[in-house]
């Protein structure tokens, strides 16, 4: 994929229904917010995780209007399209340096969070291509969601580890 001189993607082409995913995501992160107390969720951490194009949303929640932004996001094999606002939301991207689809894009992702001064973390695996899940594969990806968890408990996110 070409990249443009801001090192964001040349040309990527929004999905069908994006926009209209851009928004339900938007929504659920507002729904969650206003019943945070009811359902004994601590309004301040609420986060969402993407895989892929659902990565993409997930940024495009992360840098879009604060009242529906996530507290943080899980971004994993996903890109970007527009730059980082200073503001955005705290992110744990990880991928794998097979990734076919979008072999660059984990480490364009951190270095425009890094770049903006927004907390960012980045983990780019040996093998996993794109689509690892939490099934084991034998791979080092295998062990991504341990490390979100503990990135999760590092940012005060959540109080214990959990651990398959």
């Amino acid at each position: 994929m070409a990249r443009a001189k801001s090192g964001l993607p040349a040309k990527v082409p929004p999905f069908a229904g994006e926009k209209h995913a851009v928004e339900d995501g938007a929504r659920a992160v507002a729904t969650v917010r206003h019943g945070a107390a009811r359902w004994g969720i601590d309004p301040g951490k609420i986060g969402v995780l993407g895989f892929s194009a659902g990565a993409f949303l997930a940024v495009d929640l992360a840098i879009g209007d604060k009242a529906s932004r996530p507290d943080f996001v899980g971004l994993i094999y996903g890109g970007l399209r527009t730059p980082v606002p200073a503001d955005a939301s705290p992110a744990f991207i990880a991928a794998a340096a097979d990734d076919e689809f979008l072999p660059n894009d984990a480490a364009q992702l951190y270095a425009a969070w890094r770049q903006a001064g927004v907390p960012a973390e980045l983990h780019v695996y040996e093998h996993g291509g794109h689509g690892f899940d939490l099934r084991p594969k034998g791979t080092t990806s295998d062990r991504w969601f341990d490390e979100f968890i503990w990135w999760m408990q590092a940012r005060g996110l959540i109080e214990t580890v959990w651990s398959r």
